[in-house]
């Protein structure tokens, strides 16, 4: 065996002598003895692979970019370029959506820069710098009422852009051409288009206040005649005709902002008592928003006051007896007898003197008159007649009422306090308690006072004492580590680099040693043909026959490559049984060729 050995070492060098590799290669010699198809497939991979080696190096070399506007339109291009080129920094434009991209690390100097320069986008509305253009010497009135009115719709729209939810607008403004005529006399009207930004819409209010801007800007226009319509075909305007759904939201937003209010008061008053989120407080405020008109009228029947009076006193008297006709005018009544001095002679004077006649005693004498010492004449018949009319006024007062709304009729608080903490000086610890009885009527009186409370409206505090929780502060989540920028520059470079090494070592070193591996192993297998196998000595390099003989104390009959698996391992099997150390050199060829 040791012979075996010898004889093996002279015989190394002697193919090398005899044919030297291609180009001093050995595995350009194994690629010349492939077909050519296999030669082509191999060159097309290693193209392929190191094409796509360069690639992933090149992409995960690529800068994070990010938009800075989402497109150039209404910009002056050539101003932002030149604006980024000035101050270094490298830009890129989306071909697909036309959006701007820098790095992420330039974007806030990118924007500073421009805003420094004066680059913002606009929405190419022409406003009233039309005018400021020269007008040729024939232009006309219509011309010049057209470019006004362009310059005007221009002026709106850029004015109604610049509200929050507002991206763009267009104004369209129909003015009809003035007449002498009032029956002919035509009013204008308005339309306005506003694009929205995308998840954004207008309120009521807004609406409004667009029809209030536009009708205002242009005379004679009635804010019915403006209508507005979004993008998206929905008309605006008729939100804002509906006046009770108006008014609706006005008052709810009255009821907000006086919670809001009272909820401040209550904020400001036990803050400093209690500290930060130690209580919370919430008002909830019943308002009336009923509109009440009352008329009263009252009166004071002990306050009775003369307004007028009339008196008529009327008396007539006849010095002749009843004259003329008989009838209805000459039938006076009797005249009126005079109290005799003794009741029993009275009838017989006053039946037997006649009127004016002198009235005499029960004597016969003369009844003298003691004022004027004449004797007293017997009465003539008289007529009397007195009337009196009195008009009172009485004391009456009229009251009109026309009742506040938004007059707050009911008011209700709530508070809850959280347990005093209380510290204890020798140790450090910390200890909870509830608040006395005494304490939480205290914190309702500042509570009641600082809301204005009034029980006879039916208000009502309640103040309690209720332990929080642990966990009731908002804890603020932590951004995630994959979210943020420098995580998937780092994934792109480990991506890149497991790329290259399985590329390296899956694709590319498999194949060089497929390619040198073959070459080695049969000049080992020409080696040892010349050196122990003498029936090897004719082959040139290749297999001139299907069956190989080595030569030996022993011939043993190797398979022909066509012949199974079982035939190949068996012929080995027997090659180690019998010449052990033959193969023994064999395989320190190998390893010393892979070293």
């Amino acid at each position: 065996m040791a012979e075996a050995t010898v004889d093996n070492l002279p015989a190394k060098s002697a193919p090398a002598a005899g044919k030297p590799p291609l180009l001093g290669l050995a595995f350009l010699e194994n690629l010349s003895e492939m077909t050519v198809l296999r030669q082509v497939g191999l060159l097309v991979g290693l193209a392929a692979s190191v094409a796509i080696g360069f690639a992933v190096v090149l992409w995960s070399q690529q800068p994070d970019y990010r938009p800075l506007f989402g497109s150039l339109a209404g910009m002056d291009a050539k101003q932002v370029m030149d604006t980024l080129a000035s101050a270094d920094i490298p830009y890129t434009v989306e071909p697909n959506s036309g959006a701007l991209l820098v790095k992420a690390e330039d974007l806030s100097r990118a924007r500073l820069k421009l805003a420094g320069a004066g680059v913002a986008p606009s929405d190419g509305n022409i406003g009233f710098e039309i005018l400021d253009k020269d007008q040729g010497l024939g232009t006309s009135q219509f011309m010049e009422a057209t470019r006004y009115r362009r310059g005007l719709e221009g002026e709106l729209a850029r004015t109604i852009s610049s509200l929050n939810n507002v991206k763009g607008a267009r104004v369209h403004l129909a003015i009809p051409k003035s007449s002498v005529f009032v029956r002919d006399e035509r009013k204008p009207s308005a339309s306005v288009l506003v694009e929205l930004y995308s998840g954004r819409s207008l309120e009521p209010g807004q609406v409004m206040a667009i029809i209030n801007l536009v009708a205002t800007s242009v005379p004679e226009l009635s804010k019915s005649q403006v209508t507005v319509v979004d993008q998206k075909g929905n008309l605006l305007s008729d939100q804002a005709e509906n006046s009770e759904l108006t008014m609706a939201g006005k008052q709810f937003d009255y009821s907000r902002r006086m919670e809001s209010m009272l909820t401040q008061r209550v904020h400001n008053i036990l803050q400093p008592v209690l500290g930060n989120d130690r209580y919370k407080a919430e008002v909830s405020a019943d308002v009336d928003f009923s509109a009440v008109e009352s008329t009263s009228e009252q009166f004071n029947p002990d306050q009775p006051a003369l307004r007028s009076e009339q008196s008529v006193n009327e008396q007539r008297s006849s010095s002749m007896g009843p004259q003329g006709v008989p009838g209805a005018l000459s039938n006076q009544p009797p005249g009126a007898a005079s109290a005799p001095q003794q009741t029993g002679q009275s009838q017989a004077a006053a039946g037997m003197v006649q009127p004016g006649q002198p009235l005499l005693d029960a004597n016969g004498q003369q009844i003298m008159d003691p004022a004027t010492g004449q004797p007293m004449l017997a009465p003539y018949p008289a007529d009397k007649r007195q009337q009196s009319t009195k008009n009172f006024e009485l004391d009456r007062s009229i009251s009109h009422t026309r009742q506040q709304q938004g007059r707050l009729t009911r008011l209700s608080v709530a508070v809850v306090v959280d347990d005093q903490v209380k510290v204890n000086p020798a140790t450090g610890e910390t200890t909870r308690a509830p608040w006395a009885a005494e304490e939480l009527a205290r914190f309702t009186r500042l509570v009641q006072d600082a809301v204005g409370f009034d029980a006879s409206r039916g208000d009502s505090v309640s103040v309690i004492n209720v332990p929080f929780a642990a966990d009731r502060g908002e804890a603020i989540a932590d951004i995630p580590f994959y979210s943020q920028p420098w995580f998937w520059d780092v994934i792109k470079q480990v991506m890149g680099v497991l790329f290259i090494l399985v590329l390296v070592f899956g694709v590319l070193r498999p194949v060089l040693n497929n390619i040198t591996g073959n070459g080695k192993g049969k000049q080992l297998m020409g080696i040892e043909g010349d050196a122990e196998l003498g029936g090897m000595g004719g082959l040139d390099g290749e297999l001139a026959n299907d069956r190989v003989t080595l030569g030996g104390p022993q011939s043993i009959l190797l398979p022909s490559p066509s012949e199974g698996y079982d035939a190949q391992l068996n012929a080995i099997k027997s090659l180690v049984a019998e010449d052990p150390g033959r193969v023994a050199q064999v395989v320190k060829e190998w390893i010393n060729a892979d070293e």
